[in-house]
């Protein structure tokens, strides 16, 4: 099986600046994309930003320009460098991926458990 390990998040004041990683272990393949999504309290879960294995990214608009998602194939690992937080930032982050195992001709979707970012104000 698969797991996906989100580490980084924590208490930041508003301006200040989180990078957030996710490890994929496991029995994996290929990689073809892996995304980051939030969800606050009382809101639906929301895709922030993902990386395609063609090299693409997308990011929600509210965090174009202060977000930026990238990835280490090497590693099996994407980061997401936040900067210039905001307080409705704040909510728990997960790490997604789509993810081929060894020895299975398709992909799965795979999720972390997440991990909590605060922005004060």
């Amino acid at each position: 099986q698969v797991q996906l390990v989100e580490s980084g998040g924590g208490l930041v004041q508003a301006g200040g600046s989180l990078r957030l990683s996710c490890v994929a272990s496991g029995r994996i393949f290929s990689i073809n994309a892996m995304r980051w999504h939030r969800q606050a309290p009382g809101k639906q879960r929301e895709l922030v930003a993902a990386f395609t294995k063609a090299g693409t990214t997308n990011y929600a608009d509210s965090v174009k320009g202060r977000f930026t998602i990238s990835t280490d194939n090497a590693k099996n690992t994407v980061y997401l460098q936040m900067n210039s937080l905001k307080p409705e930032d704040t909510a728990v982050y997960y790490c997604n991926a789509d993810i081929r195992l060894s020895g299975v001709p398709w992909g799965s979707e795979y999720w972390g458990q997440g991990t909590q970012v605060t922005v004060s104000s």
